[in-house]
């Protein structure tokens, strides 16, 4: 049988209609405690918790086919569920530092990921360094010295950098560190880190992966010689996702391939009408040809989602206030992901070290959802001619 395409695999993997009087849909495994039919069945659980199911947060088969989705989708061998994408970077990070161990993390990450580097790594005495991703003297100056994790994510948070994956993954690796990648913009449909030199490919669930803004998830798809760590880590801190929530990540990796055009030309067509607004000083979207790194990502990425920024002109807070609640289509709330658009203002001056954001004006953060983009468009207009006509 030739290898089978990506749409094929979200659809048909993890599923198992004979086990289940013929249901399409594996049922949510709501376990905690698993019966054994006799003591000799309760002590041969196999290489647990590695593999097995002797306990209901370690795995069950809600876990399983999850993740059997994911390693088929992805090409790596294995894969980790936890209850949200944060906790997933946690479990990765923890799962192999020792206090007096070295970190390098890219300046642009996602902010609960430099939080917990801060508030909790720094405290138990690892060395947290950060690094310009697009900086590669640099990267390798940083280098020189033991690194036990690189951390890159790319298109980078809030403000959309595209790292150079393969040549710096190559530059961690040939020092021996871990390379670990937040790829929740992309998802694995889009960028295929198991062939750019990442040891642990992150991605919150709750994202694209669910799509319908109704649960939290997180995975870690793991290459040979990290697996176990991450898995242990996770067993021994309880990370554990739910079985309903492990429900919805299956239900929305099943239309995934179908659900991130639509995300992605929407963005783009939105992007379009941005661009032709006075107020408007930049679109931070990598894939326009306006992008600083869209070469890199035409190279690297195989397509566009629906998330990127665009810079205004300064706003006083009135006028941002009258922007804001004049939209009816584009609501205001925290993630992305889901079926409906968002927008809301980020100011990335306090989650930069290494590379200050110096861009005067305001940021505003755009989750373009499967509503019709003329809509969209008209939700924006009447937006944008009610802040003209204000004070």
């Amino acid at each position: 049988m030739p290898p089978r395409r990506a749409s094929t695999i979200l659809t048909h993997a993890g599923r198992c209609p004979e086990a289940f009087q013929g249901a399409v849909n594996i049922p949510p495994f709501r376990a905690s405690t698993i019966l054994f039919d006799s003591w000799e069945a309760m002590e041969d659980t196999g290489n647990y918790p590695l593999s097995g199911i002797r306990y209901g947060r370690v795995g069950n088969p809600s876990s399983q086919a999850f993740e059997e989705v994911l390693t088929g989708l992805s090409g790596y061998p294995h894969a980790v569920s936890t209850g949200s994408g944060v906790s997933a970077i946690t479990t990765a990070l923890s799962a192999f530092l020792t206090q007096g161990d070295r970190v390098l993390i890219a300046d642009n990450v996602y902010g609960p990921t430099r939080l917990y580097a801060e508030k909790v790594l720094r405290r138990i005495g690892i060395n947290i360094v950060y690094f310009d991703p697009l900086n590669h003297d640099d990267v390798r100056q940083k280098l020189t010295q033991p690194t036990k994790i690189f951390f890159m994510e790319s298109p980078g948070s809030i403000t959309f950098e595209i790292t150079d994956i393969p040549a710096l993954a190559t530059m961690a690796k040939e020092q021996g560190a871990i390379t670990m990648l937040d790829n929740t913009w992309a998802t694995p449909l889009y960028f295929r880190a198991f062939d750019h030199g990442i040891d642990i490919d992150i991605h919150a669930g709750t994202k694209y992966i669910v799509g319908h803004a109704d649960a939290n998830l997180g995975v870690c798809l793991c290459r040979d010689g990290v697996f176990e760590a991450v898995k242990k880590q996770a067993y021994w801190t309880g990370q554990a996702a739910g079985a309903d929530d492990l429900y919805l990540g299956l239900r929305g990796l099943r239309t995934l391939a179908a659900r991130l055009p639509i995300h992605g030309a929407t963005g783009l067509r939105l992007a379009d009408w941005f661009s032709q607004q006075p107020e408007t000083i930049a679109i931070i979207h990598p894939a326009r040809p306006d992008h600083p790194q869209h070469a890199l990502w035409q190279r690297d990425f195989s397509g566009t989602t629906g998330l990127f920024s665009v810079l205004l002109t300064p706003l006083a807070k009135n006028r941002l206030s009258t922007l804001l609640n004049s939209l009816k289509l584009f609501d205001m709330g925290y993630s992305w992901g889901g079926y409906e658009s968002l927008m809301i203002p980020q100011d990335p001056r306090s989650l930069r070290t290494v590379q200050p954001w110096q861009k005067t004006g305001l940021l505003l953060r755009i989750h373009a959802g499967l509503e019709s983009p003329d809509d969209l468009i008209d939700d924006l207009e009447n937006g944008f001619s009610a802040l003209r006509q204000s004070i």
